[in-house]
């Protein structure tokens, strides 16, 4: 996995936290929803990611 997808993922999960955060001191639910599905998001792709890069490990591409 490259750098680049790294700190992608990294920062959506860091902008849904701080979107869950938000909505959740301002009585937003649905803004909380939405931090918490982007979060949700940010880790599947990076488990996708770790997949990969196991793969790679395991056959030295």
């Amino acid at each position: 996995m490259g750098m680049d997808d790294k700190i992608r993922n990294k920062a959506e999960e860091l902008g849904g936290k701080a979107k869950e955060a938000f909505g959740a001191a301002t009585g937003n639910e649905r803004l909380e929803a939405e931090g918490k599905t982007e979060q949700a998001a940010a880790n599947a792709k990076q488990a996708g990611e770790n997949v990969k890069d196991a793969a790679k490990d395991a056959f030295g591409k």
